[in-house]
């Protein structure tokens, strides 16, 4: 009995010392047993630096790269190149959304296709190129949901050639332009957004050649409406 209580009392100070007295507050700083990389060997942003030679912990980009989502005019502004709204933005309208008030637009956006040096050829091919990088591992190179993690236990990417998909009045099945940009922005569900990786023009890229593949699929003689 002696060595129980003696046990008792061994394990309720491993708990206390652990986890502490609950509500109790202290002008200490805590014991850290793990830090969990809470305290790092880093430089924040617009902080100085004696490390680098000229004073300043932010650097300049590397010579010859551009940030995501840039891309390089074909001539300066001062000769009259407009800024393209090709990138990231926060606007509110449809082509920056996918969404017409509060509710999802179906077709593309006239910023894509009243450019014919955009909504050509080489725009779907784009959005072939962007969807195998980052939609075919799970919805599959035919947009029919089976990509490689189907074979790994998640069954739910959405199945873009399922019967119904091209019709509006199949809401089980059927998604509007505007809802598939959306998704890609934003995620559901399992999926998450990938609105911080893919530029607007290439989302708008991707869905349109998610429905080449569903009109490719229906000449094939695929049963989508």
């Amino acid at each position: 009995m002696k060595y129980f209580f003696l046990s008792y009392l061994f394990v309720g100070a491993i708990i206390v010392s652990a986890f502490g007295f609950r509500g109790s507050k202290s002008e200490l700083p805590p014991i850290e047993v793990f830090q969990d990389m809470d305290h790092q060997a880093k430089i924040k942003y617009q902080a100085s630096s004696e490390f680098f030679a000229d004073g300043r912990g932010a650097r300049m980009p590397v010579k010859g790269t551009a940030p995501m989502g840039f891309e390089i005019p074909a001539k300066a502004a001062v000769e009259g190149a407009k800024p393209a709204r090709y990138a990231f933005t926060n606007g509110v309208g449809y082509y920056d959304t996918g969404k017409m008030g509060d509710f999802y637009g179906d077709g593309l956006p006239t910023e894509v296709t009243s450019d014919p040096t955009v909504f050509n050829e080489a725009f779907i091919k784009r959005g072939e190129q962007r969807y195998n990088i980052h939609c075919a591992v799970c919805h599959g190179t035919s947009g029919n949901g089976k990509g490689v993690t189907s074979k790994y236990g998640i069954l739910a990417a959405f199945n873009f050639q399922q019967p119904g998909a091209l019709d509006p009045a199949n809401p089980a099945a059927f998604r509007a332009d505007g809802a598939i940009f959306d998704v890609i922005t934003n995620g559901k569900g399992l999926m998450g957004g990938y609105g911080g990786n893919i530029t607007l023009r290439d989302r708008w890229a991707i869905v349109a050649y998610i429905r080449s593949l569903q009109l490719a699929a229906k000449e094939a003689g695929v049963t989508l409406q």
